[in-house]
């Protein structure tokens, strides 16, 4: 725990310590209170991607299961609470006759522990409390060489890194997989601006008070000062980069102190801290970043209510 604090405490000097526009990882976003506010904007009516990636999942997990060998064991990275994932796990089960083995991967432990509450009755739940690299190499450790496995990147969190990290990040993640080995990768697709903006700045505030709770994570974690009143969250749309950017916006001059990072600091009025981008995708887009990453495209399928596209790669083999 105390290394991860001191890589928290870095990571948010580097940030808001820099000269320009502060910015903070998103990742950071989802301690367990962030958790809960994520998963409460998951039931929201303007936000319609995980309501799509669960009609994907739904209606195609069998088709799914049966390009996939009957041994194949699952990972998921950034599980929530794992309700989204049955379908493919009963299909899974279905397939071989057997309990399926299931490797959440979170760096949330509220998450993990909701995860393997809610899957124990589908499958052998395996909780691993660790980053996304980090656990896949975990996974590699403890399945059996010989078993395939197919990793869930669910909910378009593809689109949280520039299109160049994403790349390398999945390149990354390819070389920790075996030939024979899948991802299926959700990702969001480009709509109308306004439904894009309106899905992560909800009229009821869910959305706000997710984003704000980044600060106060540094407040209880890292002994700062932030007033989370003197913050309104923003949501905008960078067309360029296809992008939605999700910022807090101070509304008068603030000083702030967080200890543990070594750091004071003067936020000025209008001044933004960066704290989350969600990319979205054409559909040749995500072509070249299989192609580019190293994965090979098996099947895609696209929800038409709410454009989200649900990609199966293959690693090769």
């Amino acid at each position: 725990m105390t290394s991860m604090l001191s890589e928290f405490a870095q990571d948010v000097r580097a940030g808001l310590g820099r000269s320009g526009q502060r910015e903070l990882p998103s990742r950071y976003l989802y301690d367990d209170l962030g958790s809960a506010l994520f998963e409460a904007i998951t039931c929201l009516p303007e936000y319609g991607l995980t309501r799509a990636g669960e009609r994907l999942l739904g209606a195609h997990s069998p088709e799914i299961a049966a390009v996939l060998p009957p041994t194949t064991a699952v990972a998921e990275l950034g599980c929530g609470s794992g309700r989204k994932t049955v379908p493919i796990l009963e299909s899974l089960r279905a397939r071989s006759g057997r309990a399926i083995r299931y490797f959440p991967i979170d760096i949330s432990t509220a998450a993990l522990h909701a995860c393997a509450r809610e899957l124990a009755s589908y499958a052998a739940v395996t909780p691993l409390e660790a980053s996304y690299l980090d656990g896949i190499a975990r996974v590699a450790a403890l399945r059996d060489p010989s078993q395939p496995l197919l990793v869930l990147f669910l909910g378009s969190t593809i689109g949280n890194f520039d299109i160049s990290c994403a790349v390398e990040f999945l390149a990354a993640l390819h070389a920790r997989l075996n030939p024979g080995d899948a991802l299926l990768l959700g990702a969001d697709l480009v709509k109308p601006i306004p439904q894009m903006l309106l899905a992560y700045d909800d009229p009821t505030g869910v959305t706000a008070a997710f984003n704000r709770n980044i600060l106060g994570r540094i407040n209880r974690e890292l002994g700062a000062d932030f007033d989370l009143t003197a913050y309104e969250h923003e949501a905008r749309y960078h067309e360029p980069a296809q992008r939605i950017e999700m910022h807090l916006r101070a509304r008068s001059r603030q000083r702030v102190s967080i200890p543990d990072s070594g750091l004071r600091i003067i936020i000025e009025a209008g001044e933004t801290i960066w704290t989350e981008s969600s990319h979205k995708f054409l559909l040749p887009d995500l072509d070249a970043i299989a192609r580019d990453s190293g994965f090979h495209p098996v099947s895609r399928w696209v929800d038409p209510q709410w454009p989200f596209a649900m990609n199966l790669w293959s690693a090769g083999g």
